[in-house]
C-alpha cells in the first residue's frame, strides 16, 4: 500500500512539474514573448504599458494582465449557437497538445517521462490529430459563415498537413527502429565517421525541414494561418469566441508551439543526448542532460517565432498547393531514398 502511494505521489509531482509548471509556464511565457519578438522583427517597442507603480519590467506583468483581462472580459454566446458544442469546442483545442507531453522524455530514464510507453511517437499521432475537432465543432457550434469558412480551411489544412508530418517520420523510424522517443534518443547517442552525432537532423535533414514547416502549418499559426483570415474572412474558426474561451483557443496554439519543439528535440536533435558525452549516470550529468533538453526546446520555439515573423502569409490555395504538390511528394522520395541506403548498407 506504501509503495502505491508512493508511486501515485511520484507520477503527480511528475504531472505537476511537466504540465503545470513547464508546459504552461512556457507557453505562458510565450504570449509575451511572442509580442516582443514581433516588435523587434519591425521595429516597434512592443508591450510595455501594464505596470505596479514604477515596476515595469519590460512589459512582462503583461503576462499577468492578459488572463485578468480575459476573465473579466464579457462571455459572449452567439444567440444560434450549439450551446454544448460551443462550450465544449476550447477545451478539445488545448486538451489534445496537453495530453501528448504524457510520453516526452525530458531526461534519462523513467524520472523525466509521465508515461515511457512504447509507442509514444503512435500516440502522439494519434492525439494530434485530434486537434483538429476543437476548431471544426467550434466553426460549425458558432453558425456563423465565416466561422464555418474557417473550420473547412482548418480541417482542410491540418488533416493535409498531418500526413506529411507522419511521412517525415517514417524515415526516422527506419533508421533508428524504434517508435518509442526514449529509444529513439538513446539510439542518437551513437557517433557517425567517429565524430558526428548520430542525430535525426543529420541522417535526415530533409524530413526535419519538411517536418518543421508542415508542424508549423499543423499548429495555424503564420505563415500558415489562412484558417484564421483576418483580410478575409474576419477571424475564422474562432471568430464568436470571447473571454475565456478565445483565451483557451490562443492558448492551445501556444502549447503546440512547445509541443512541436519538444518532439522536433527528441526526433531530430537528440533529445537529452549531450554530443560526444556518453550517458553514464549521476546528478550533475543527469542535470546537464535535462538542461540541454530544455535548451534544444527553446531553440527551435525561438525558430517557429522566427519563421512567422520572417516569411511572408500564404494564400490559401498555396498552403494546399505546397502540402500535396510539393511536400508531399519529397517527403515519399525521401522514403524511398532512406529505404535504398538502409539496405545497401546493411547489405554490405
Amino acid at each position: 500500500m506504501g509503495s502505491t502511494l508512493h508511486l501515485v505521489g511520484f507520477a503527480l509531482l511528475k504531472i505537476t512539474l511537466i504540465l503545470l509548471v513547464f508546459v504552461m509556464g512556457v507557453a505562458t511565457v510565450l504570449t509575451w514573448l511572442e509580442r516582443k519578438y514581433s516588435a523587434f522583427m519591425q521595429d516597434r517597442i512592443g508591450p510595455n504599458r501594464a505596470n505596479i507603480g514604477k515596476l515595469r519590467l519590460g512589459g512582462l506583468l503583461h503576462m499577468i494582465a492578459d488572463p485578468i483581462k480575459m476573465i473579466f472580459k464579457e462571455d459572449f454566446t452567439p444567440s444560434e449557437a450549439s450551446p454544448w458544442l460551443y462550450r465544449l469546442a476550447p477545451f478539445l483545442a488545448v486538451v489534445p497538445p496537453m495530453v501528448i507531453f504524457a510520453v516526452i522524455p525530458f531526461g534519462p530514464g523513467d524520472a523525466f517521462v509521465i508515461s515511457n510507453a512504447g509507442i509514444g511517437m503512435l500516440f502522439i499521432l494519434a492525439l494530434s490529430s485530434l486537434g483538429v475537432y476543437g476548431a471544426v465543432i467550434g466553426a460549425w457550434a458558432s453558425n456563423n459563415k465565416y466561422s464555418l469558412l474557417g473550420g473547412l480551411r482548418t480541417s482542410a489544412q491540418m488533416i493535409s498537413y498531418e500526413v506529411t508530418i507522419g511521412l517525415n517520420l517514417v524515415g526516422v523510424f527506419m533508421i533508428y527502429e524504434s517508435i518509442s522517443l526514449q529509444g529513439i534518443i538513446v539510439e542518437q547517442g551513437d557517433v557517425l565517421f567517429g565524430f558526428l552525432p548520430a542525430w535525426g537532423i543529420v541522417l535526415q535533414p530533409v524530413a526535419f525541414i519538411l517536418f518543421l514547416f508542415a508542424s508549423v502549418a499543423e499548429s495555424k499559426r503564420a505563415p500558415f494561418d489562412a484558417p484564421e483570415g483576418d483580410s478575409e474572412i474576419v477571424a475564422g474558426y474562432h471568430l464568436e469566441y470571447s473571454s475565456m474561451k478565445f483565451a483557451l483557443f490562443a492558448l492551445g496554439e501556444f502549447i503546440e508551439v512547445v509541443g512541436i519543439a519538444c518532439i522536433g528535440a527528441c526526433v531530430f536533435l537528440g533529445g537529452w543526448q549531450i554530443p560526444w558525452v556518453q550517458h553514464t549516470g549521476g546528478i550533475l550529468l543527469t542535470a546537464a542532460e535535462v538542461g540541454i533538453f530544455i535548451a534544444k526546446v527553446f531553440f527551435l520555439i525561438w525558430l517557429q517565432m522566427a519563421i512567422r515573423w520572417t516569411a511572408p502569409r500564404f494564400r490559401y490555395d498555396q498552403v494546399m498547393r505546397l502540402g500535396w504538390k510539393y511536400m508531399l511528394p519529397i517527403s515519399l522520395a525521401n522514403i524511398l531514398l532512406t529505404g535504398v541506403v538502409l539496405y545497401l548498407v546493411k547489405g554490405a
